[in-house]
């Protein structure tokens, strides 16, 4: 309905589900998947907001006009998961999360994702000076496993259910 996405378009988020590498981002970097969602460390960082990630559904949607429900509320779970997991593992002070769609709403990737950025007091998340800058394997893979970690450990304490 509302979509800019080019003719032969090779989505980035697609080929990384599908497990390619891409010029930046690999496998390595999705801490957490389901059949319906899947979240990874984002590539490109804020000066201030290093590690932050992003949540997309696992079936190519462009935004979130043609978003279906179902992968919609699943994408919304993972948010809200890896919000969490950020938060006990990133020592940071609080969380925001952000979407965006079709260019004048700055969306520049043609797959819905969701970020979800870990805050700092005064970390200047919002400031118009601030652009985001690639962030190398070694760099996101710390933050990848300390996601990891943490959503491993939470299924290992996890209380069964009958």
């Amino acid at each position: 309905m509302f979509n800019h996405e080019p003719t032969g378009y090779s989505c980035p988020f697609c080929l990384l589900l599908a497990g390619r590498e891409t010029p930046l981002s690999d496998p390595d970097d999705i801490v957490r998947r389901s059949e319906r969602a899947a979240a990874f460390v984002s590539a490109r960082w804020w000066p201030n907001n290093h590690g932050h990630v992003l949540v997309v559904p696992t079936a190519h949607h462009e935004n979130l006009y043609d978003l279906p429900n179902a992968d919609g509320h699943a994408v919304h779970d993972l948010v809200r998961e890896v919000a969490v997991a950020i938060r006990h593992t990133y020592d940071c002070d609080g969380v925001s999360t952000r979407q965006h769609n079709e260019p004048a709403g700055y969306q520049d990737a043609w797959h819905y994702h969701v970020h979800v950025f870990p805050r700092y007091a005064g970390d200047d998340l919002y400031a118009s000076r601030h652009r985001p800058e690639p962030a190398t394997a070694a760099e996101r893979r710390v933050y990848a496993v300390r996601l990891r970690d943490y959503f491993e450990s939470q299924a290992s304490t996890a209380l069964p259910t009958h």
